[in-house]
């Protein structure tokens, strides 16, 4: 899993609603896939997979809502041991649909 903090992203256009741009701490943007979202411990997960074709891991961010509708806040997950609650409830929802290490 990517130690990139995202604070940020852009609005999702219809078409583009699988996709979605972040900005980490440097001011870089980085394009990802959302492969889904979690609702674990009463708190929604981003499930992340980067563009970035020398990347083969994934990123999970807590989604926040944000007093704009249209942008949602992106926190990084600090607790190794929520990251892997929550990527263990993903790989339950996805068992069959992709190969897990």
């Amino acid at each position: 899993m990517s130690d990139i903090i995202e604070n940020n992203s852009e609005e999702l256009e219809e078409e583009n609603e699988n996709y979605i741009t972040l900005t980490d701490d440097d001011g870089n943007d980085v394009s990802f896939e959302i492969l889904d979202t979690v609702e674990y411990k009463s708190h929604i997960y981003a499930v992340l997979l980067p563009f970035d074709e020398e990347d083969d891991g994934i990123v999970i961010l807590e989604v926040v809502p944000s007093d704009d509708e249209t942008f949602d806040e992106f926190l990084a997950v600090e607790d190794e041991v929520l990251l892997e609650e929550v990527y263990s409830e993903f790989k339950k929802n996805y068992q069959g649909d992709y190969e897990f290490e």
